[in-house]
């Protein structure tokens, strides 16, 4: 057996021109979606995420602009940066790109970020509305781990899917999006004892640990669905996922690619959260987050 190979580059391009359509319909209504991202300092892998998100939000039709400050910027100046971009209505998303310059505190300065202009959905509030099953915007990676599933024809109801990894940014939205969508959700972690065991029995598996190909083919049940999160640079060269690839093809149904998997869908949900918080500040709700939060047991 030879996996489905899901190309996160054709379903991104996808999710971008719907977010275009969106926003052109929006833009006629009077409120063209506005994302303004803050660059503090002169991180290179940064820099370069910065163009690649400036690009797609023009593409998409977007009013964006880049703020750009020096690594000696202080917190004070930083937070009121961000109180600045919170008053002013023309914008509907704020990114302040991580990581930040040592001395800066992060936690804080995205607890300044007005919640219905956190299209990163770092915000507590936003994280306590996934939670609760609330409206919000939501993290793009583990809403892009999502969307590929669904515009792949990839059930989650009913699955039994393990999450590998805890963070914050990936692992444990990631899993309460899981769990909202009526999935069967194990989180493991560097504690999870006999890790190959747990991943035998999903249905799904997600990769997101940072770790280069941790997840061996003979962890994958037959016929599994495989989301590989990580990016790797090996000492050659080389980018890998925390999932060994060429192992994992001849076992899984399906399997994202590294790179072409879910790097590109990070950024194609960041233009959707920010068309929708664009949309529900004009008063009109645009097409829904894919996460549609469930409740009750």
């Amino acid at each position: 057996m030879s996996a489905r190979i899901l190309d996160g580059k054709a379903i991104a391009k996808s999710v971008r021109e719907d977010v275009a359509r969106r926003a052109a319909e929006l833009t006629a209504r009077g409120t063209r979606p506005g994302l303004v991202v803050v660059l503090v300092g002169e991180d290179p892998a940064s820099q370069v995420y910065v163009k690649n998100k400036d690009k797609a939000a023009l593409e998409a039709g977007f009013s964006v602009r880049t703020v750009r400050k020096s690594a000696a910027i202080s917190q004070a100046e930083l937070l009121a940066l961000v109180r600045e971009l919170n008053a002013d209505t023309s914008v509907h998303g704020i990114l302040v790109q991580l990581p930040l310059p040592k001395g800066l505190d992060a936690s804080a300065v995205v607890r300044a970020i007005d919640p219905a202009k956190d299209v990163d959905g770092l915000h507590p509030d936003n994280v306590a509305r996934l939670a609760l099953g609330d409206r919000g915007l939501f993290p793009c990676t583990p809403r892009g781990c999502i969307e590929i599933c669904d515009r792949s024809g990839i059930p989650l109801a009913g699955k039994r899917a393990a999450v590998v990894g805890r963070s914050m940014l990936v692992g444990k939205p990631l899993a309460l999006m899981l769990l909202a969508r009526d999935a069967t959700v194990t989180m493991c972690h560097s504690r999870t004892t006999d890790l190959p065991a747990v991943t035998r029995e999903a249905d799904l598996v997600f990769a997101a640990v940072g770790r280069p190909e941790l997840v061996r083919g003979d962890w994958i049940r037959p016929g599994a669905t495989v989301i590989d999160v990580g990016i790797n640079r090996l000492g050659d060269g080389r980018l890998v996922g925390d999932v060994a690839f060429g192992e994992a093809l001849e076992r899984a149904g399906a399997i994202t690619p590294v790179p072409g998997g879910v790097g590109p869908m990070t950024i194609a949900m960041l233009l959707d959260n920010t068309v929708i918080a664009a949309a529900r500040a004009a008063g009109v709700e645009s097409s829904p987050p894919v996460v549609a939060a469930g409740k009750g047991a």
